[in-house]
């Protein structure tokens, strides 16, 4: 069995973030999400892997290189238009042939590990299975309608949903796939759907199999869901621990974890945490309190009086400041600085 993971999505959703590096790039955990895709297809045994990509999407090919670092093969294909999911699987049919593959969506965290949608696909003959969880509002998924544990419809975003499993971006399917997404038309917003393609081959007399996960799962697509992301990825893998990188320094500091800092920082007068990720290179000096916040690489925070939380701060930013506010909420993009009077400077420059 092959993997296919797709990566060609704008991430527009994630502005300024993803201007300098695809989404899929972006870190949970100190890990991009792409790494969480990769490392779940390995997990089943699955080491062909293709990645689909914005053919400007340079730094994903220099990041997941050859695979060798996963020992994995990896090869890349090119989408240069965002017409949709189906549309990429179509796109990577030299690469599948006819094996059945496992697809992956590159900007989805799934909690659970893929071994049961692989015994799904399994355990009879059927040309895919999917990937189902029960959710609050079916109105915002795809939504499966399952009768004699097979999938009998799929149905985007329903008005009236026939059931709570949404579909959350992990599928298995035959190379069958590819002919009935031949015959796709594109829908109302321009694109080849995936559920469409699911619902032409039931339409077509095929099986579709399915399993129904309780972990959490999120596709990384607002700043909001990149924190929730976060956070639950540092309590999967600290728990309540504190990891700090061997060429990083941490002087006179409370850190209540999790708490993640990477290689090369330096971290002086602070409190952290939980629920904090640190990239490389970052320099925090004199902060009250940081918490539930990610930092990426280069960023600087010194001198902060106030408690920042639920924030965000890009790569090679800066904030420094006092202030009166006992709490703080920011998202600094890239490259960009805060710098915050003291509230007598403003007062005087207001005179």
């Amino acid at each position: 069995m092959k993997g296919l993971i797709l990566c060609a999505g704008r991430g527009t959703r994630l502005h300024p973030f993803s201007y300098s590096q695809p989404k899929t790039l972006l870190p949970v955990a100190n890990h991009p999400v792409l790494h969480y895709c990769i490392r779940k297809l390995i997990e089943v045994g699955i080491r062909d892997i293709g990645i689909v990509i914005n053919p400007s999407q340079t730094q994903i090919v220099d990041f997941v290189g050859d695979g060798s670092q996963y020992q994995a093969t990896i090869t890349f294909i090119e989408q240069e238009q965002p017409l949709g999911i189906a549309h990429a699987v179509r796109l990577a049919r030299p690469f599948i042939q006819k094996e059945p593959f496992t697809l992956l969506l590159g900007d989805n965290l799934l909690m659970d590990s893929l071994h049961h949608l692989q015994q799904a696909f399994q355990q009879e003959p059927v040309e895919g299975a999917l990937l189902l969880s029960k959710v609050e509002r079916p109105q915002d998924y795809g939504i499966a309608e399952v009768k004699d544990g097979h999938i009998i419809s799929i149905e985007e975003k329903p008005q009236q949903p026939k059931s709570n499993l949404a579909v959350i971006g992990a599928y298995v399917f035959t190379s069958s796939i590819f002919d009935v997404i031949e015959t796709l038309q594109p829908s109302a917003r321009g694109e080849y759907e995936i559920t469409h393609a699911i619902q032409a081959l039931i339409d077509h007399g095929s099986r579709i199999a399915h399993t129904v996960t309780d972990g959490l799962y999120s596709d990384v697509g607002t700043i909001q869901r990149w924190l929730a992301a976060d956070r639950w990825m540092l309590q999967k893998e600290l728990g309540q621990q504190v990891k700090v990188g061997t060429t990083s320094t941490v002087i006179n500091c409370e850190l209540v974890g999790p708490v993640l800092i990477g290689e090369n920082c330096h971290i002086e007068n602070c409190k952290l945490g939980p629920y904090v990720s640190i990239q490389d290179g970052v320099e925090l000096k004199n902060c009250t309190w940081i918490k539930g916040s990610i930092l990426l690489e280069q960023s600087s925070l010194i001198d902060v009086n106030w408690v920042i939380e639920d924030s965000l701060f890009g790569r090679s930013s800066y904030l420094t400041g006092q202030h009166s506010a006992e709490t703080g909420v920011f998202i600094v993009s890239d490259k960009s600085s805060i710098l915050i009077p003291a509230q007598g400077q403003r007062d005087n420059n207001d005179g």
